[in-house]
């Protein structure tokens, strides 16, 4: 299981829609309590999470998160924004540039797997 932890609800909602067609179960949130919460559902493998979460570094977070986890968990900090027509949208009409660049919907659950390959690699006996 994957917890999402991210601050813009238009991001979260694309990266959980991407993670969950890839097979993963996904459980989003914007706020810090509700992944405390969030924890109790049961095993969360692996936290995602972003630079900056309700004005705390996302580092920040995601150490608290694993002091209230059990069980080990991976963190993957998402820097980038995910290449969908619903979040490059704005910046093309403004004519904003992003660096770095979008990464594709592949290139992040390919990263997912191999942080989740790990974690489990780690947890076995």
């Amino acid at each position: 299981m994957i917890l999402l932890l991210g601050s813009e609800p238009v991001v979260r909602s694309v990266i959980k829609e991407v993670l969950e067609r890839a097979g993963h179960v996904v459980l989003a949130t914007g706020s810090l309590e509700v992944a405390v919460d969030t924890l109790a559902y049961g095993t969360i493998n692996l936290l995602i999470t972003h630079p900056y979460i309700d004005n705390i570094p996302g580092h920040e977070a995601a150490k608290y998160l694993r002091t209230r986890n059990p069980k080990k968990m991976g963190v993957l900090i998402v820097a980038g924004l995910l290449a969908d027509d619903r979040l490059l949208y704005r910046a093309d009409i403004e004519g904003f540039e992003i660096f770095p660049p979008p990464f594709t919907a592949a290139q992040l659950v390919e990263k997912v797997e191999e942080v989740l390959k790990a974690v489990r690699a780690c947890a076995a006996p």
